[in-house]
């Protein structure tokens, strides 16, 4: 184990980890692991392989306090293992550098920042401090779909009264988040000459009308007053992106075929299935203008958001903690997935994900020193349970 647990020291040990989603996790677990058993935490590694074959690891650990088998537990700490792509041309993606108080590199503040607080917070902790039964919950994949998750939840281990999950916030209890849905959607057209087009039919033209009209629904949304606003999110309404588009075989023939991609992140207690329903509209309306239009709509992703109320012990003793307001985030979180086991789920961590998935990656070295302190203090008293 490493003499100096400090979060800073324990960050870059663990950015020097390539830890991206395509490859294996089992080099952080490691890290992990060596620095919690020699202080005789209990482990529990659940290793599966992905899609292409490649190991990756979940990993549940208790302290030596608690029984070794039971995840019934008041406080779960769940963080996520990999990172997503960076570039070769950043030099310190995984050579991490200190300036003007801030440690950057890949993972900084997305989010190995937040387990670095956490080892350094409850490694070496005395069993006698824990007020409360705790567990470090890591998960593999959550870059890619929150698929460690998703795997972890559906294994029935776990059962947290409540979850605090490591994200980059500032330090600010986000006690609500956004839900993710992702969609393809192709149209067809009818290939020709494009000398002669009248011969065939152009999907790009289709799909560029079809477009038209989500880009009307997305601003419909933010005018709308039947739909759903939120004040803890920027902006407080669902949004709707079309990320990617692709057809066409070649620049002389007219195209037969274009897909893109959407994306819609609503506000928790937005109808399900609002976004796909209403675009499904859209496309009867313009097959009813066109009968020849043709489309599918396949939803690859749907994920509500979560909030957890106002008044959860939870959320106000990290307002208590740290003096900083709730907020919400927009970004994708394994809050959603884990609020189906828990009471109440918060999302915390240092750094602010606004340079995350980027060169620009940090986290101040300040908010590292400051998380650790809140949650020692977290889970030496114990949480106010009253309703």
């Amino acid at each position: 184990m490493l003499e100096d647990l400090s979060p800073a020291l324990l960050l870059r040990e663990m950015v020097r980890i390539p830890s991206v989603s395509s490859i294996s996790n089992r080099p952080v677990m490691e890290f992990v692991k060596s620095v919690l058993q020699p202080s005789g935490w209990h482990i529990r590694e659940l290793p599966y392989n992905d899609a292409a074959g490649v190991e990756k690891l979940n990993l549940i650990a208790t302290p030596p306090c608690q029984r070794a088998d039971d995840f019934s537990v008041d406080l779960a700490f769940v963080c996520h293992s990999d990172t997503v792509p960076y570039s070769a041309a950043w030099p310190h993606a995984v050579d991490p550098e200190t300036k003007d108080g801030m440690l950057h590199g890949c993972g900084a503040c997305d989010v190995k920042g937040f387990l670095a607080c956490l080892l350094a917070a409850f490694a070496s902790m005395p069993g006698s401090q824990f007020a409360a039964t705790i567990a470090l919950v890591l998960t593999a994949e959550e870059e890619i779909g929150c698929l460690g998750a998703r795997r972890l939840v559906d294994a029935g281990l776990l059962r947290p009264r409540q979850v605090m999950v490591g994200e980059p916030t500032s330090l600010h209890p986000a006690r609500a988040g956004k839900g993710y849905g992702l969609a393809e959607i192709r149209v067809q057209g009818k290939e020709a000459h494009s000398a002669h087009p009248a011969q065939g039919a152009s999907a790009i033209y289709r799909a560029a009308r079809l477009i038209d009209r989500i880009e009307q629904l997305a601003a419909s949304l933010e005018k709308s007053t039947h739909h759903k606003k939120h004040h803890l999110f920027d902006p407080p309404f669902t949004t709707i992106n079309v990320g990617t588009i692709e057809g066409g075989t070649a620049k002389n023939i007219v195209p037969g075929e274009c897909k893109f991609l959407l994306e819609w992140r609503p506000v928790p207690g937005e109808a399900d299935g609002m976004v796909p329903d209403a675009v499904l509209a859209i496309i009867e309306e313009l097959h009813h203008d066109d009968p020849d239009f043709a489309c599918k709509l396949q939803v690859i992703r749907e994920q509500a958001g979560f909030e957890t109320r106002e008044g959860s012990p939870l959320v106000r003793r990290w307002i208590e903690l740290t003096g900083r307001s709730a907020i919400g985030v927009s970004f994708g979180t394994e809050a959603p997935l884990f609020s189906k086991l828990a009471e109440d789920v918060l999302v915390v961590g240092p750094g602010d994900m606004r340079t995350a998935h980027s060169e620009r990656e940090c986290v101040p070295l300040e908010e590292l020193e400051l998380c650790v302190s809140y949650l020692r203090h977290l889970v030496m008293h114990p949480l106010d349970a009253a309703r």
